[in-house]
């Protein structure tokens, strides 16, 4: 009786050693599973990124490429004539009222007849001895159709205008009408006025 006990004894350090190697193998496992995991996940990592470097690449020497083809145009860009409609203002611009309105109405005959619009605006004294070299800049800038408003530029167009036959003049708020020069009224519809004075002295011109 005594011999079965030791035998009892004896086999539990065993069995607890058992357990333990079971214990640790299933530990083992699981620690390999997941540096197989990382190891894995890493390895999609660094296969990611070569793509994206690699995409970059690529892209990089199509845009560093020379293309001799001409770029495509805007289909949406307004295709220009060779005439030239210059406006002549104060001091303030096309700001304010009446210069708004005949800017404007200098856009809206552009959209009718593709002429190309610009302006300048007399600085320092608002004179009419002032606003002449400013005039006569527009002049030599090859302007077809000249507006003033203002009363020093129309004063100054006024004076010029006979001069320049092949050039047309649009008074907006005082002056005489010619030949070559047409008078606009200022008040309402000026914008619609300015429109229409603009394209007859644009195709008076073409």
């Amino acid at each position: 009786m005594a011999k079965q006990v030791r035998q009892v004894t004896q086999a539990r350090p065993a069995q607890a050693r058992t357990r333990a190697g079971g214990r640790f193998a299933v530990v083992g496992r699981a620690v390999v599973a997941r540096l197989r995991a990382l190891r894995g996940r890493t390895i999609a990592l660094a296969g990611g990124a070569v793509a994206v470097v690699g995409a970059l690449v690529v892209t990089g020497v199509l845009l560093s490429r020379h293309d001799d083809r001409p770029p495509i145009p805007d289909t949406r860009a307004r295709h220009y004539t060779e005439t030239d409609a210059c406006l002549l203002t104060g001091k303030d611009g096309i700001i304010g009222a009446p210069a708004a309105d005949v800017w404007q109405g200098m856009q809206d005959a552009s959209r009718a007849t593709h002429a190309r619009v610009s302006y300048a605006q007399v600085t320092g004294e608002q004179s009419v001895g002032n606003a002449r070299p400013f005039l006569n800049g527009m002049l030599q800038r090859s302007c077809d159709v000249v507006l003033a408003v203002g009363r020093p530029e129309v004063a100054a167009a006024s004076e010029t205008a006979p001069r320049y036959r092949k050039t047309g003049f649009v008074l907006v708020g005082g002056g005489t009408a010619g030949q070559n020069v047409s008078t606009v009224r200022v008040g309402d519809g000026l914008r619609a006025d300015v429109a229409a004075a603009v394209e007859r002295a644009v195709k008076a011109r073409s």
